[in-house]
């Protein structure tokens, strides 16, 4: 498996909320232009704008930023660094958020948006089948016919 799957999986999808998930889902499906490469945040996390809302994020910021309703540059960088961090240490190794965050910046946005699309969905459908098991086969499904309403 290639290195910023394994860090995307392994590293930043256990501390991601589903809401940013889904946010970012959709977002990467619909290519709004406010994920962002090649920077966590617009305006960038300078101190002097760290009070200012934040208007794109990368991939990360953006679970925060549009999941976890944080509003401000400062909060959405604060946020970030946490993510980073704690992917790094469920990786065992200094950094290792590098590997998915240079993927992510580099790879042409049309690959970008495709791959990791598949990813968020793939992580949302675990944490699905996580929290409704599979109906055992020869049992009849009680849910058959019935309609979910979100």
């Amino acid at each position: 498996m290639e290195s910023w799957k394994t860090v995307w999986r392994e590293g930043f999808v256990p501390g991601l909320s589903s809401e940013g998930l889904e946010a970012l889902r959709d977002a990467l499906s619909q290519d709004d232009p406010r994920v962002t490469q090649g920077s966590t945040t617009t305006p960038p996390p300078l101190m002097c704008v760290q009070e200012w809302p934040v208007e794109a994020a990368c991939a990360v910021g953006f679970c925060g930023w549009q999941g976890e309703k944080l509003e401000t540059v400062g909060q959405v960088e604060e946020y970030f660094a946490r993510l980073c961090y704690d992917a790094d240490r469920r990786l065992g190794e200094q950094a290792a958020c590098r590997y998915f965050l240079n993927w992510f910046d580099d790879a042409s946005r049309e690959d970008m948006r495709r791959e990791l699309c598949a990813e968020v969905e793939r992580a949302l459908e675990e944490r699905f089948d996580d929290v409704m098991p599979a109906i055992p086969q020869g049992v009849e499904d009680p849910f058959a016919g019935v309609a979910l309403v979100a």
